[in-house]
């Protein structure tokens, strides 16, 4: 059976990369720049599924092709879900996740409740249809950096049931557990028929 080809709407390589990564991926995924799109894709709203929406969209427009976005959020309890939506660019522009990880860790000071999750939304437009797929993964925020792997906070989350953080993990490990993998996988199901 031929792979189906699929743009993700990404100029993100840390993202291509985990999702190129994942086991039994029966889909051909085609990166922006693999179609000659190097332009910066807005995200102007206020939640991940209109975020991802409007990046899956714009491709679709200007490509003419099926595609998926994805946008993921870091929600904290303690912060009443921030940053969420905003968690690229939490310590302003540009994005910069040092400063966004100091920015976290400062405002979770002394506070005990350090409940988080990260929330990954894909939209899809295939055949003229807009679907979405989410995933989550429960954690906490530790109180200081551990491990090197990984991307953006990676280095401060650890995932409920594991002691090590993500940054910590091989991609393979990760690859089994995180948000954007458990949205793929919904995704890749979806393309298959299950």
């Amino acid at each position: 059976m031929k792979k189906q080809k699929l743009v993700f709407a990404t100029n993100n390589p840390h993202k291509l990369n985990e999702i190129s990564n994942i086991e039994d991926l029966n889909v051909e995924i085609v990166s922006l720049k693999d179609i000659g799109f190097n332009e910066e894709i807005p995200e102007d709203f206020d939640t991940l599924q209109e975020n991802a929406l409007q990046k899956a969209r714009i491709i679709h427009e200007k490509a003419g092709l099926d595609c998926f976005a994805d946008d993921t959020g870091l929600e904290i309890d303690a912060l009443d879900g921030k940053p969420g939506v905003y968690s690229a660019r939490y310590a302003g522009e540009p994005s910069n996740p040092e400063e966004n990880i100091k920015k976290v860790l400062a405002e979770l000071s002394g506070k005990t409740n350090r409940k988080a999750r990260f929330r990954t939304v894909i939209a899809l437009i295939l055949d003229g249809q807009e679907l979405f797929f989410e995933g989550i993964v429960e954690g906490e925020i530790l109180t200081e950096k551990n491990g090197a792997d990984g991307f953006g906070y990676d280095p401060i989350f650890r995932p409920t049931g594991y002691s090590e953080s993500f940054a910590e993990m091989s991609l393979e490990m990760k690859n089994k557990i995180s948000h954007r993998a458990r949205a793929m996988k919904q995704l890749v199901n979806y393309l298959l028929g299950d």
